[in-house]
């Protein structure tokens, strides 16, 4: 092993260099043009609980699994992944931007009025990955960047909708905040006191996965 400092030096001084072949720096410039699109693909599974009285939705477990072909760093790809679920989560259960009706002025631009999710709130993730290399660059891999936020928010609001299944409740929108919730509890009861099919007794804790892109 070579230090990164002592292969820049040696890499300016002219005497380690064929002359007639290279010439001395440490430069590069590169530019791949790739000859068609990468495609990860992953399975994302979420459970939630949902408080009866206050419609509080937390985060009981959450596994990841995703294909991103060949992996150069591990560690740089678990922490994407966490970070990307976070972000997902926060907008599936909390983040919304809200405007004045009449001015238009955002309401919630700052972290007083735009909630944001904490490292409390979250459970343990499981991640895992599995590997099809990519058939269009040398080497396999695929993109990681935004996977956990983009599977993450349907995992979430799945998770909601096969929790409030009992009540009737069939549809609903981000952010699943405790207010939207309960309203939906107290909507989707009405309905389901008159439906056979709803009438559970349930509502305490819920899992529902689906592939994400």
């Amino acid at each position: 092993k070579i230090p990164f400092g002592q292969v820049a030096l040696t890499a300016y001084v002219p005497h380690n260099y064929p002359l007639d072949k290279l010439e001395p720096g440490l430069n590069e410039t590169a530019f791949y043009d790739p000859t068609n699109f990468t495609f990860p693909g992953g399975t994302y599974i979420c459970e939630v609980e949902i408080d009866k009285q206050t419609g509080e939705v937390r985060v009981d477990r959450f596994t990841a699994v995703d294909d991103f072909g060949t992996i150069i760093n591990p560690m740089i790809v678990e922490g994407q992944v966490h970070g990307g679920l976070v972000q997902g989560i926060g907008q599936a259960l909390l983040e919304n931007c809200v405007y004045d009706n009449e001015t238009g002025q955002l309401l919630t631009g700052s972290f007083m009025d735009y909630a944001m999710p904490r490292a409390a709130e979250f459970p343990q993730f499981k991640l895992d990955t599995v590997c099809t290399p990519c058939t269009h660059n040398p080497l396999g891999t695929k993109g990681c960047g935004e996977a956990g936020a983009i599977g993450s928010p349907p995992a979430v609001i799945n998770a909601v909708l096969d929790a409030l299944a009992p009540l009737g409740v069939k549809d609903f929108d981000m952010p699943a905040s405790s207010s939207r919730v309960w309203e939906a509890m107290q909507k989707g009861s009405g309905s389901a006191a008159s439906d056979p099919v709803a009438q559970q007794p349930a509502l305490a804790a819920s899992t529902q996965g689906r592939p994400a892109a």
